[in-house]
């Protein structure tokens, strides 16, 4: 069963196939500014339902990271990028190798799942702000 997720206003609606195990709080400048709790899940576990125009997107960086937010009510809703999980797994040089920028992740703000217990959830804490 989908759990369903949307902003304030339902402008942006989405739905993933997953129950989320965990919870990551990032303390980069943009994850901190934003307050989130993400999780995230390949592109074909998550289904935006409401048209991709509805939402703004941000790209601080680069515009592979493409950042969700409905430009009526404020609320950061998901994100898609590069699926950089590559780079927690071992030494900088050998992920460089291994990293496929093609490879996307959806990343989930949390806080905006419909009926969803976050608080249940154990959180992994990454120290965006000294890696990134």
């Amino acid at each position: 069963m989908p759990i369903s997720g949307s902003c304030h206003c339902g402008a942006t609606k989405f739905e993933i196939d997953f129950a989320p195990e965990t919870a990551t709080r990032c303390n980069c400048s943009f994850c901190t500014k934003k307050g989130a709790l993400w999780a995230y899940c390949e592109p074909d576990q998550f289904r935006l339902t409401t048209p991709i125009r509805n939402a703004a997107q941000y790209s601080p960086t680069t515009p592979e990271n493409k950042h969700y937010f409905c430009p009526t009510c404020g609320c950061a809703t998901f994100s898609d990028n590069p699926d950089y999980s590559v780079f927690a797994e071992g030494d900088w040089e050998e992920s460089q190798a291994r990293f496929d920028p093609t490879k996307r992740r959806i990343s989930i703000n949390l806080w905006v799942l419909d009926d969803f217990d976050i608080e249940a959830l154990p959180i992994e804490h990454v120290d965006g702000r000294n890696q990134w």
